[in-house]
């Protein structure tokens, strides 16, 4: 079952009336899990571009939308790479500022995962 998002203010999201104050991964079964954004800093030195590694952790198959809040300023972005592999999946990515993403997130249908990123 897919939680619906409350709100988000600068280093916290709330999901289904329970705040996080890290980074989260909603997945196809409706679960929550913690960002692992040790994947991309160990590429790129930052969280703020998605590498491949971290794209291939985040897919789940017979996923067709992906959608991802970038953070309050929008400065999360997909490697190269990873813009690739979702593509070669024929995952839709939507990139929006995650004030923009929750709304999207809220009205989705279909088998949709998101990232979040609450700073930045």
């Amino acid at each position: 079952m897919k939680p619906n998002i409350d709100q988000t203010s600068f280093g916290s999201i709330t999901i289904a009336g329970i705040t996080f104050d890290h980074d989260v991964i909603i997945r196809l079964d409706g679960q929550i899990e913690k960002r692992k954004k040790k994947l991309s800093k160990a590429i790129y030195g930052t969280s703020h571009i998605l590498s491949l590694a971290e794209a291939k952790h985040i897919y789940e198959p017979a996923v067709k939308r992906l959608i991802i809040g970038s953070g309050q300023a929008g400065n999360v972005r997909l490697s190269e790479e990873a813009t690739d592999y979702f593509q070669h999946k024929q995952c839709q990515v939507d990139l929006l500022p995650t004030p923009e993403a929750i709304h999207t997130w809220n009205e989705a249908v279909g088998p949709t995962i998101s990232l979040f990123h609450v700073t930045c």
